[in-house]
This record gives C-alpha cells, sequence and structure tokens, in this order.
C-alpha cells in the first residue's frame, strides 16, 4: 500500500470509531432532552472544535480563495449534514440505537449510488456486490 492509501484507511477506520462512539453517547445524551435541542448543543460542540482546528493549523486565512462553486457544495453539505443529524437524533429518541444505526449507515447505499450517477464514478461488479451484501445486512440487523 502506497502512503497516501494507508492514511485514508487510517482516517476512515478512526471515523468509523468515532461515528461508533456518537451513536452511543448520543442515544444516553437524547434521553431526556428534545432531540433538536441535542443536535443542536452537539452543533455547537463541532463548531468550537472544527474552527479550533483550522484556527490551529493556521488555514483560516485560506477561507477568502475557496472558489464560489465549492463554497455552494460545502454549503449544501452543510446543509445536508444539519438535515441528516436532526433526524439521526430523532431516530436515536423514539428507537434503539442497535436499530437506529444500521439504517442510518445504509446511507452508503446512496452515496456509492450517487457517485455513480452525479460524479460519473464506475459501477464495477464489485460496488454492486458490495452495496447488494450492505443492503442484506441491514435487512437482517432491523427485521
Amino acid at each position: 500500500m502506497e502512503n497516501n492509501t494507508i492514511a485514508w484507511w487510517i482516517y476512515a477506520l478512526l471515523s468509523a470509531g468515532f461515528a461508533a462512539l456518537t451513536t452511543i453517547f448520543a442515544k444516553i445524551g437524547v434521553e431526556n432532552v428534545n432531540s433538536n435541542l441535542a443536535t443542536a448543543i452537539r452543533t455547537v460542540v463541532i463548531l468550537v472544535v472544527a474552527w479550533g482546528i483550522v484556527f490551529f493549523q493556521g488555514n483560516v486565512v485560506n477561507i477568502l480563495a475557496i472558489p464560489q462553486r465549492t463554497m455552494i457544495f460545502l454549503l449544501l453539505s452543510g446543509v445536508s449534514t444539519g438535515l441528516s443529524w436532526i433526524f439521526y437524533f430523532q431516530a436515536l429518541q423514539a428507537g434503539k440505537a442497535s436499530l437506529v444505526a444500521p439504517i442510518d449507515k445504509s446511507s452508503l447505499v446512496l452515496v456509492l449510488l450517487f457517485s455513480v450517477i452525479f460524479l460519473g464514478e464506475p459501477l464495477s461488479l464489485k460496488m454492486i456486490l458490495g452495496t447488494s451484501l450492505v443492503v442484506m445486512g441491514t435487512l437482517v440487523l432491523i427485521l
């Protein structure tokens, strides 16, 4: 494996680990509070952490150099993230984390589909098989 390949694997594994912790902490945290308020509190924490990293790395000066198209898609991503979190916290408040999380993570299927349709990424037999297994695994977990 090349160094950059190893790096993305490490980042992806760390992301998965923290995503798992997020679900557990969120399920406990949303227990006695409105799910939208819980999402807002979480968002403030993320805002402080993310901007803290940007300032620490000295990247805040680069904000003015971001092209308009890129900024539009970053803003759309932010809106999508916010809506995802709101619905995720509502689902966690109403359901079991062990059922909510697999459905939420089935977004992988949509990412694969959208990456082919909108990003022009190639569709392979491996992707079709993997996506089918994710769908079947999700159904096994939730039914």
